[in-house]
């Protein structure tokens, strides 16, 4: 936290000094107490603690004291005080940023040292020692401190010299496609391990500093040093796939994997909340919960996914913490805090529960696959040279597909399904690597977690629009399926559901799989035992897939019709808006009519939906209920005026909703209308 430095007025005379003696104090004794220092710029961190120590001794006698001191004193103080504090601006970005960058960097950093140390000069040429009552030995520090600051060289470190030489060198060849095989990772390995990136975490976790450090930089219009960024970041990513043993990679997944599927609802992870102490850091800034999903918006800052989702999709453009104004809107998983929040959650007993499934995370699911396609953010892609070191671990992974043991496939599909979470590129690159046909070979393993990473993955893959056509070419729908049937676990079952809903998008899939004799009751089947997240998945596959006119019919056939209306009263399964689009949208067909009439109570369900429900849940229930009245709907009609809520409602919906909604509630008040004139005319 840093200490505001307290308004000075400075005049002839002697001037009374603790509450600035009282914030040198604390930021000295903030600095001089950071721990975990990091492992560049060693030696000029810790010679400027060591000053900085011996400064607060001197704060400390002085506040002692408790006498008034001279003007040039508390000029010199608050010139301290402004030294002190960039330089724990200093240590801090050594130790929160990149390893990899500082190194790259370091001749940059030494040199913003060697200044500060020579601003601490200055501010102690004004100094009184002579005026101030403190010890001899305080002051023979002090003027000792004082003379070598004044003498000061720069000093950069040779063996962080040497070591950026060796790292630029391995960048120079891993920025040559054709020199890729040339690249020592043994030496490579060597350098990594000297800054203390050690374990495939460490990795994880460079790579997460690596992006933030190149988003800033964007921010900045340094493009050169962005380029350059991702190509370290192309270097540790493609580093990563290559050193590590398969044994230690499947673990680590393994973990992780354990830790995403927690299957504790939100209540009682809430209860767990209160009762553990959470660490401030792992605390979301917006809803001051745990962040079960943490991502980095280009502020740099970061939050957990749903709580920042909801400030973004209410229309704000803004980071909450900082109030900067957000360049784009992607949000970026942060894989080190994640790992981090696993960890403490592990260690305390509590299984995690992300905010949203796991399942729903792989693309941002359902309804947002659309707007996925059309604003994915690529941020490992960025660059030829990453997209050069996605092709190669790719093109690494799939060999491990094609010939590796079954835990060697359940990693390489795992880690596949990761890398096409993040951009199209990536997606691109996956299936020209010749992903797609051994994913779907692997949909019929019996191993549950190799056909759900398997399943994922091309659904994942899927999002780029020409990966659909050869996901069906591959013969995946049939396997696609099977998973969506009887899949291992019902998370595969969920995303083989919003596999179908993403191939049902293009004109071609919808046919495909429509005029599949298993794909509706498969859907169906998965609409009344999933989640409430496969509820939804299952929902909106059918909905895209019955938008094609001779699916509707199937759907009916099905049992779609009654399971949809049950749901409109499952507050649990929370899909009304989904189970009302499917329903207006069968509506279309003779046999999704007469189904629907069947319903005792759908009517008094869709008055209420008039009242209560959503826009979009509303301009369905008219759509549905116009299409009743309609084509010898007396009935229904009969039983519309007999409601005393049902005018009101409607002429609320006149005055009120939606351009669709209004123009259908205008008909029905009209057409209710006729039918009770014929109603007085017949009766007279």
């Amino acid at each position: 936290m840093e200490v505001a430095l307290p308004h000075l007025v400075v005049s002839s005379g002697f001037l009374p000094t603790g509450s600035l003696l009282e914030s040198l104090i604390h930021i000295s004794n903030e600095v001089a107490s950071m721990e975990s220092l990091p492992v560049i710029q060693v030696r000029n961190i810790s010679t400027m603690i060591r000053r900085i120590k011996l400064l607060s001794s001197l704060f400390e006698e002085i506040h002692e004291m408790n006498t008034p001191l001279p003007p040039s004193s508390i000029l010199c103080l608050t010139e301290l005080f402004s030294v002190i504090r960039r330089v724990k601006g200093l240590i801090q970005g050594c130790k929160d940023g990149s390893s990899l960058w500082s190194l790259v960097e370091t001749e940059i950093i030494s040199s913003q040292f060697h200044v500060v140390v020579k601003e601490m000069g200055r501010a102690l040429d004004i100094l009184p020692l002579s005026l101030l009552n403190i010890t001899a030995d305080i002051r023979e520090q002090v003027e000792l401190l004082h003379k070598q600051a004044k003498r000061a060289d720069l000093f950069v470190d040779p063996r962080e010299l040497q070591r950026r030489e060796e790292l630029l060198q391995v960048m120079a060849i891993n920025k040559n496609v054709k020199n890729k095989a040339l690249v020592d990772f043994r030496k490579v390995k060597e350098i990594l391990s000297s800054i203390g990136l050690r374990r495939s975490l460490d990795y994880d976790d460079e790579i997460s500093k690596l992006e933030t450090e190149a988003m800033m930089q964007a921010g900045t219009g340094g493009l050169i040093v962005v380029s350059n960024i991702n190509n370290l970041i192309s270097l540790v990513l493609y580093s990563k796939s290559m050193i590590f043993s398969e044994h230690e990679k499947t673990n680590e997944a393994i973990m992780k994997q354990s830790a995403c599927l927690g299957m504790n609802n939100d209540q009682s992870s809430s209860s767990q909340s209160t009762i553990i102490n959470i660490p401030d850091e792992f605390r979301c800034p917006i809803s001051l919960d745990l962040m079960r999903d943490p991502v980095i918006v280009a502020s740099g800052h970061t939050y957990d996914r749903n709580a920042i989702g909801q400030w973004i999709n209410t229309g704000h453009n803004t980071c909450p913490k900082s109030g900067m104004k957000l360049i784009h809107m992607a949000l970026i998983p942060n894989y080190a805090l994640k790992s981090l929040v696993h960890q403490w959650c592990h260690e305390n007993n509590i299984q995690l529960t992300e905010s949203t499934s796991s399942s729903s995370s792989d693309l941002g699911r359902s309804n947002s696959i659309r707007k996925s396609c059309e604003n994915a953010v690529d941020h490992i892609s960025a660059t030829k040279t990453a997209k050069d070191a996605v092709k190669m671990t790719a093109e690494f992974l799939v060999g491990k597909l094609a010939t590796g043991s079954p835990e060697i496939q359940r990693q390489a599909a795992y880690e596949l399904r990761l890398l096409a979470k993040t951009g199209m590129d990536n997606r691109r690159i996956i299936a020209e690597a010749g992903a797609i046909p051994f994913l779907v070979t692997l949909l019929c393993s019996h191993d549950p977690r190799i056909q759900e990473n398997a399943v994922t993955a091309l659904l994942n893959l899927s999002i780029f629009d020409n990966n659909k056509t050869l996901i069906m070419a591959a013969g995946a729908i049939d396997n696609i399926l099977d998973v969506l049937q009887s899949g291992k676990t019902m998370e595969a079952r969920e995303n083989a559901a919003a596999g179908i809903f993403s191939l049902s998008m293009i004109a071609d899939g919808k046919v495909t799989i429509g005029a599949h004799p298993r794909a509706m009751p498969a859907l169906v089947a998965l609409l009344r035992e999933g989640t409430s997240a496969g509820k939804r998945d299952a929902a909106t596959a059918l909905f895209n897939l019955v938008v094609h006119r001779a699916n509707k019919g199937s759907a009916v056939v099905a049992g779609a019709v009654p399971l949809l209306i049950d749901l409109l009263m499952d507050d649990k399964a929370g899909i009304t808006d989904d189970a009302l689009g499917v329903l207006a949208l069968l509506l279309g067909c003779p046999e999704g009519l007469e189904q629907i009439r069947k319903s005792r109570i759908l009517v008094t369900l869709l008055i209420d939906l008039l009242r209560f429900g959503s826009p979009k849940g509303k301009e369905n229930s008219i759509t549905l209920l116009l299409g009743l009245c309609k084509d010898g709907g007396g009935e229904v009609a009969r039983r519309l005026l007999l409601n005393p809520r049902s005018i009101p409602s409607l002429q609320s919906l006149v005055a009120d909703g939606s351009l669709k909604a209004r123009r259908k509630a205008d008909a029905l008040l009209r057409l209710l209308n006729r039918c009770c004139s014929q109603s007085h005319s017949t009766a007279g």
